[in-house]
């Protein structure tokens, strides 16, 4: 059976060999490539095509939340696993929104490590406790919304680029009661334009 392919994005040369040394050891995959910094890693992901990227967030050049974020996109179907020293901080949870599918504690013994790329790819996502709720209650609207159901609603259209005819298609309204919504939220909001709008909104989470 054909190993998974493994690249590792690492600028600690000794973490970085040492990482490769302990999958290939194992035998279970193929680390194809190794680089310190993202930029390089980017260039070469077309021939590389990894199915697992371990990834460090603090790297030189291009950061690994801004790299989770652009190999997530170029590959689909690779899953990125975050190389980390605190596994509870801000990055962290930063690169999981970014797409990262988990991470992996740099002092993690050789099983744990391994453990962490099945878990990943047999589609489960390795975190502690803590980060799960932070990536849960990110996804949860604020309860302090001054928008009614209906405005939200609205604005959430916006912020996925509808045009008000598809909102007002989409909610079974005309599109006169789509803008009289719109004036009610700039209202609430103390705002003047769709753009600082979401952003109120985004920003306290009254939209996804």
């Amino acid at each position: 059976m054909k190993m998974k392919r493994i690249i590792i994005i690492e600028d600690n040369k000794d973490i970085r060999e040492g990482l490769v040394e302990v999958i290939r050891i194992s035998g279970r995959y193929d680390v194809i490539n190794s680089y310190d910094n993202c930029e390089s890693a980017i260039r070469n992901s077309a021939n590389d095509r990894p199915d697992v990227i371990l990834m460090d967030i603090d790297l030189p050049g291009m950061s690994g939340i801004e790299g989770t974020s652009r190999l997530s996109k170029l590959l689909p179907n690779s899953v990125v696993l975050i190389i980390t020293v605190f596994e509870d901080s801000d990055k962290v949870f930063q690169s999981l929104c970014a797409g990262a599918g988990g991470y992996i504690v740099k002092n993690s013994d050789v099983h744990q490590v391994l453990r962490a790329i099945d878990e990943a790819l047999s589609g489960g996502a390795p975190m502690s406790l803590t980060i799960a709720k932070m990536v849960v209650k990110s996804f949860k609207l604020s309860p302090d919304s001054p928008l009614s159901d209906r405005e939200t609603q609205v604005l959430q259209g916006i912020s996925q680029g509808k045009s008000y005819t598809k909102i007002a298609d989409d909610l079974f309204i005309n599109k006169e009661t789509v803008r009289t919504h719109i004036r009610n939220i700039y209202q609430k909001l103390a705002v003047n334009s769709k753009a600082d709008a979401l952003k109120v909104a985004g920003n306290n989470r009254w939209i996804k």
